[in-house]
């Protein structure tokens, strides 16, 4: 849905228009559904697959893009690891104002994929890959060592059912 305010300048009394897109409609979400899994696809494939013409797919990309909803398109290549891989999401308390420490400590840990400052009970979420439990099980020691890092939680992600 788009949404056109109109004001007037108190200045220059000339009339002021900003285009808010408050949220994405239902095209705009099947267009980004469509992009997630082919960011290559053709305009033309776009549009037959949503029903609407190219010139439509066009300008709802060029407003996805210019509004920041969507930054741009990438590719995906294989990460190189095994399907057999331990993978999992660990929560970390950390003590006071030590944060930025502890991240600093756990960026050295290549088996950390990504590493998010959270809000609520916990203060990081690191995503962990490693190949065998017995790895999984250091890292987690590793972790769990880091000064300023006073608790931990994990949970094996056992297999992924959408992945971006």
């Amino acid at each position: 849905m788009v949404e056109v305010v109109s004001n007037r300048c108190t200045s220059c009394k000339s009339e002021l228009y900003v285009v808010l897109m408050s949220d994405l409609d239902d095209l705009d979400r099947r267009l980004i559904a469509l992009l997630r899994t082919d960011g290559r696809a053709p305009v033309t494939t776009l549009a037959r697959q949503l029903g609407v013409t190219r010139a439509t797919v066009n300008s709802r990309l060029e407003r996805l893009l210019d509004s920041g909803r969507v930054l741009g398109f990438t590719i995906r290549t294989k990460d190189g690891h095994g399907d057999d891989d331990v993978r999992a999401i660990t929560l970390i308390e950390v003590e006071g104002r030590t944060t930025n420490q502890v991240i600093k400590a756990l960026r050295g840990l290549p088996e950390i994929q990504s590493l998010h400052t959270t809000n609520g009970g916990w203060d990081l979420v690191a995503e962990i890959r490693c190949a065998s439990l017995i790895e999984f099980d250091r890292v987690l020691g590793q972790i769990r060592s880091v000064e300023g890092v006073i608790n931990s939680e994990s949970s094996l992600l056992l297999n992924s059912v959408l992945r971006t």
